[in-house]
């Protein structure tokens, strides 16, 4: 038994941590960054307010949750994710509950402003640092097993929405998210995850076990550099592409309901190839889930680029890549980085990521604008066969990094 597993026997097992989890990962993705999906026109319409500016509030919360997440990566390193997780299911239900009362559009920018710090605090990259705080190594299976729930959110949550605004209009539909944080969220936090094993593990523990799958040494910066970069173009990409498929789509001469039928594909593919990786993740080092995923993406975007027939099968190989991105993203640093201060980098990683993430929208939008739908496509094909390229350089350097270091097995026992 491994160092990591013998940590891991004292703790709770993840066959309660992770579903406690997973339910939380679906609610607080659905009232926060899928909200505005199916609640903006709602807003609009009773509001009178500028589409703009509704749809902004969740480029601002995801800036907000950008600049926090450092400080949150911190926070769980030494803390434990327990508290950190709960703070986020307050400050979510206090954020919805702001939106459901705002009488003017100040104060409905603030309550994102507090949804900001809810999301930082309570989606993936909270949630992947308390598991590797957790369990070290051993957290890459259950990391990959949550972001199947996560792939979730949208499937679950839009019909919600869609319903509870019909039934209670969209402050009720905010109303009761709020209180679903509260009632179901907080409690799970509270009562699921425990860190009183933890400490050990993350403060000395992780530090006199070297890293399996060929630890990188922290300083190596060039290796954290470009990870950094590549996460955040990932990110970048795939939420221009969220907000922008049925206007792209649409361009290519499909209607507006058949482009919303070919976009259902893209969250069954995400879970299809999540689930592949779960079953062959221990059989190879988490650089190769990211090279698959980078290449899924450009892969796929580009054959929609050049007008292929077979456009369900470009959406299927685009929500394969970002659905191997979201596992990349957590598994990866864990790998290269080990466990000991993993909380903390995952928060220096996210900052770029949400950063960009925000401002994609508007980039998006920007290139259509003055492009047309077919260039700013052909710009983000660009992008992303740029960003294979990036994630092979960071290959190179982590099979060098590797091959200076004596050989560790490639295999890590879970529980």
């Amino acid at each position: 038994m491994t160092t990591a597993n013998a940590v891991g026997a004292r703790l709770p097992s993840p066959r309660l941590i992770i579903p406690a989890l997973g339910i939380t990962q679906i609610l607080a993705w659905g009232s926060s960054y899928y909200l505005p999906t199916v609640l903006a026109k709602p807003i609009v319409a009773d509001t009178g307010w500028s589409l703009s500016w509704v749809v902004g509030g969740l480029s601002l919360g995801l800036l907000i949750a950008g600049l926090a997440s450092p400080l949150v990566g911190r926070q769980i390193h030494r803390r434990g994710g327990r508290p950190v997780l709960a703070a986020s299911a307050i400050l979510l239900s206090l954020g919805l509950t702001i939106l459901a009362a705002s009488p003017n559009l100040i104060i409905f920018t603030a309550g994102w402003i507090v949804l900001g710090c809810g999301m930082s605090a309570g989606l993936y990259d909270a949630a992947f640092s308390t598991l590797g705080r957790l369990y070290g190594q051993a957290a890459r299976q259950h990391i990959t097993t949550l972001t199947l729930f996560g792939g979730l959110a949208s499937t679950a949550c839009w019909p919600l929405s869609a319903y509870l605004v019909t039934e209670l209009g969209w402050r009720g539909a905010c109303g009761v998210y709020a209180a679903i944080h509260l009632l179901i969220c907080l409690p799970l936090y509270l009562f699921a995850v425990t860190d009183r094993e933890a400490p050990s593990w993350a403060e000395s523990g992780a530090r006199k076990v070297p890293a399996e799958h060929g630890e990188a040494h922290p300083r190596s910066s060039a290796i954290f550099l470009l990870l950094a970069i590549a996460i955040m173009v990932g990110s970048m990409l795939s939420t221009v592409i969220s907000v922008h498929i049925l206007t792209i789509l649409q361009a290519h001469g499909i209607a507006l309901a058949a482009a919303v039928a070919l976009g259902t594909i893209v969250g069954p593919s995400q879970v299809g190839a999540r689930f592949v990786e779960m079953l062959v993740s221990r059989h190879h080092h988490p650089i190769w889930t990211k090279i698959v995923s980078v290449s899924c993406v450009a892969l796929g975007l580009g054959l929609l680029w050049a007008g292929l027939p077979f456009i369900a099968l470009t959406l299927v190989f685009y929500g394969a890549g970002i659905g191997l991105e979201s596992i990349a993203r957590a598994t990866l640093p864990l790998a290269l980085f080990g466990p000991a201060d993993y909380a903390p980098i995952m928060g220096r990683l996210a900052r770029p990521s949400l950063i960009a993430q925000a401002a994609a929208p508007s980039i998006g939008a920007f290139l259509i604008q003055w492009l047309g739908a077919e260039s700013a496509l052909g710009i983000i094909v660009a992008v992303a066969a740029a960003n294979v390229a990036l994630s092979i350089v960071l290959l190179i350097l982590v099979k060098t990094d590797r091959s200076a270091r004596p050989p560790k097995s490639m295999h890590v026992t879970t529980q």
